[in-house]
């Protein structure tokens, strides 16, 4: 009983001292838990529900089951799936502005165990061997300061016991920011900037893709086709948020 209330006197303690605070809203929220985001912005991040395609990952939003969209049957894609952990909208898409943009790197915890909840068991079913950010270009790199993905990568790495590999991709060609692109500018944008530096470690390997935001999914479809060539038998993405319409 007494460990019990020394242990309860603590958490008190800190809660005093370091008050946990909703990563959003920055308000007060007892019993935070690892995540630290407040119900009421937790309800306002929606997660990426079924039914939804079986390879893109796109939600469909209605009834029925899972099955794959027009545009993969028209033009299957490199990667063998993808699947996102939020709609990009609301909280989620001003959590990853402000770890991206506003050098609030703390906030990949948040971020990151939201990719856990959401997106662990599909890691569990496909069974991937590695993990691969999509890396950035050196002069990004340099104004930037962080490879938001290879952080991103770090966490969920420790999560599911998988290892990352920090040096298997390199972006060898300078790219415009994707942001205000049309989709065709996007995938143009993209072409041939990407390099598997290290083709031994992908060879004969299902890879996990790590990025933030899938959009048109350009980006992360250049990189699979590099995968691809370099060997890897699989290549299943995963991104925090997807971004609709």
């Amino acid at each position: 009983m007494r460990i019990v209330i020394l242990k309860l006197f603590k958490a008190a303690l800190l809660d005093y001292l370091f008050p946990p605070l909703c990563h959003v809203c920055r308000k007060f929220i007892p019993g935070a838990g690892r995540l630290h985001i407040c119900r009421l912005c937790r309800e306002a991040i929606h997660a990426v529900s079924h039914p939804l395609c079986t390879v893109c990952g796109v939600p469909f939003y209605g009834l029925g089951s899972d099955h794959c969209c027009g545009a993969c049957l028209k033009e299957a894609p490199s990667f063998d799936a993808a699947r996102a952990a939020v709609i990009h909208e609301g909280p989620a898409r001003n959590l990853i502005h402000a770890f991206k943009y506003s050098y609030k790197t703390h906030l990949r915890r948040p971020l990151a165990l939201l990719v856990v909840e959401h997106l662990t068991e599909f890691i569990a079913e496909r069974k991937p061997d590695l993990i691969v950010a999509v890396p950035l270009h050196v002069k990004r790199l340099a104004n930037r300061g962080f490879n938001q993905a290879l952080l991103l990568g770090e966490l969920l790495a420790q999560e599911w016991q998988l290892p990352l590999q920090r040096r298997a991709m390199r972006r060898i060609r300078w790219t415009e920011p994707q942001i205000n692109l049309t989709a065709v500018q996007r995938r143009d944008n993209v072409r041939g900037a990407f390099f598997v530096a290290d083709v031994a470690v992908v060879s004969g390997k299902r890879v996990l893709l790590l990025d933030d935001v899938f959009t048109t999914g350009s980006t992360v479809e250049e990189c699979s086709k590099m995968l691809k060539k370099a060997g890897a038998t699989e290549v299943f993405v995963i991104t925090i948020s997807r971004a609709l319409g």
